[in-house]
């Protein structure tokens, strides 16, 4: 590899360690691209930092949580590099490789002994005024939910241009099955291995207590309506960005072209990270 991508915590213990392999890498002749994560926004993202150059880039190893992989993700945007998470703090399900193993995992990565698994992203696309108005990409999930207004949103669902609903309830979640343990699971949602190809559609909170956790194909196209007069809702994507929607607003939400790519080093088992990360019986890692 020509170079390395370095993505950090603004953490002193993450800063520290992202140092010291930064100066192991480049005693090895490679080269070391490096970037802190970002602040979550609310805004149309305009403004944000442009995505990686990707060239001679073999690989982001991100240190940090669960959260600093997902701001890794959106700064790789769709160039495809392979990442590997490296957590500080809690076990994470994206940040895998404990601080202690980083220079083995390293080591590892440099002489090839790993594998690739691809996950599959969201895109989403906003059209406001039937005109593009903003579009991104996520690796756990889209959010549509209220405001600080305590009113229910009126959110009318299709699924591949059917009528399938519309939910009254304090938020609707599109997840991959990489997110199906992050926030769909705290509103009830299952816990979806990874290979499987299928989207969640999860209420929040649903006046109807019959609407249900509903999984589709992921060669599914969901597009979402507002109610009449709705107000104070907030589309948030992988709790890292956000924007403001309008009552005109149509979202469509289907499978992105471009993958996240894993590495994945020998002995790292997704069950044992679920059980450890969810605290069920059995040994922890």
């Amino acid at each position: 590899m020509e170079r390395i991508g370095l993505f950090v915590k603004q953490d002193k213990a993450a800063q520290e360690k992202a140092d010291a392999l930064a100066a192991w890498l480049r005693s090895r002749g490679i080269g070391v691209v490096r970037r802190e994560s970002f602040q979550q926004q609310l805004g149309r993202c305009e403004d944000r930092d442009p995505e990686v150059d990707a060239g001679g880039i073999g690989c982001v190893f991100v240190l940090g949580g669960d959260g600093t992989f997902l701001s890794a993700s959106r700064w790789i945007g769709d160039a495809g590099i392979p990442m590997i998470g490296v957590k500080f703090g809690d076990i994470g399900f994206l940040a895998e490789i404990s601080e202690d193993a980083l220079f083995s995992a390293a080591e590892a990565v440099i002489n090839g002994e790993f594998s690739i698994e691809s996950r599959d992203r969201l895109q989403i696309r906003i059209i406001r005024s039937k005109e593009p108005y903003l579009r991104e990409t996520v690796v756990n999930d889209v959010v549509i939910n209220k405001g600080a207004l305590a009113r229910l949103a009126n959110i009318e669902t299709y699924i591949d241009d059917h009528y399938l609903t519309t939910y009254r309830s304090d938020g609707l979640i599109m997840a991959t099955p990489t997110g199906s343990t992050a926030y769909s699971l705290a509103a009830g949602g299952p816990v979806v291995h990874p290979a499987v190809e299928g989207f969640l559609v999860t209420p929040i909170c649903p006046f109807t207590l019959t609407n249900r956790v509903l999984v589709v194909p992921s060669s599914s196209r969901i597009k979402i309506r507002l109610g009449e007069k709705a107000s104070d809702i907030v589309a948030t994507f992988d709790g890292q960005q956000g924007v403001e929607l309008d009552s005109s607003d149509e979202i469509i939400i289907e499978k992105s072209g471009v993958p996240l790519n894993l590495i994945k080093l020998p002995g790292y088992n997704y069950f044992d990270i679920l059980k450890a990360k969810l605290r069920w019986s059995g040994g922890r890692i």
